[in-house]
């Protein structure tokens, strides 16, 4: 996103409560990624007018969006997957000091291994925010747990302007560059689903069932 628009989106945001602020800085601290303020703002949109009841996030970090999402939809329980130790234990940490470990339950370990294990049927909404190199198999497990309108949101679908060429990739970032523009290829031309890329932050996908 361009510098000068990306400030002033950001200057038309709400104010923030202290513990979304503590924990921006901690990921900033720690070098943990989490969205950026347009695109999570963006996303709270979207849980706002779905509401969803239940929703899967692959991809915990410290638990900034889960608890995020959960301020968009209190009613709603999430699940919420992540691989790393760490991160896992910072996570759980957070909800836990929100108190909202009964409506947002962390599992740890590896989502590949994870998501065949969950009830089909169950999620209005998944979002992908893990190893972008894994996005097609984040996918294709996840359309089984589904409900009939459910919605899943892919990020960092332009991953750093390197997708559609605006920044030129270094060789560090080439294959993996790829790995997306064929992510995005696939997932827009993708039979059952209807997908749309919103340029906002690092790129959003947003795909939801065909339905006839």
């Amino acid at each position: 996103m361009n510098p000068t628009l990306d400030h002033y989106l950001q200057s038309l945001l709400p104010p923030k409560e202290d513990w979304i602020i503590a924990m921006e800085k901690q990921a900033k601290t720690e070098y943990v990624s989490i969205m950026d303020p347009v695109s999570m703002h963006f996303l709270l949109q979207m849980v706002h007018i779905m509401q969803p009841k239940h929703i899967l996030e692959i991809g915990t970090a410290i638990g900034y969006s889960a608890l995020r999402m959960h301020t968009a939809a209190p009613q709603a329980k999430i699940t919420t997957i992540e691989r790393d130790s760490i991160r896992f234990e910072q996570a759980s940490d957070h909800i836990q000091s929100q108190q909202k470990a009964d409506d947002i339950q962390v599992m740890h370990g590896d989502a590949l291994d994870i998501l065949p294990e969950l009830a089909n049927g169950t999620y209005d909404l998944v979002f992908i925010d893990a190893a972008k190199g894994q996005y097609k198999r984040f996918f294709d497990l996840s359309i089984p747990l589904l409900s009939k309108k459910g919605v899943i949101i892919s990020d960092n679908v332009l991953f750093r302007g390197f997708v559609s060429g605006e920044t030129k990739s270094s060789k560090r970032y080439e294959k993996l560059t790829n790995k997306i523009q064929q992510y995005n290829e696939w997932v827009t031309t993708h039979p059952k689903f209807n997908t749309s890329i919103v340029p906002i932050g690092d790129g959003l996908a947003i795909s939801h069932q065909n339905i006839t």
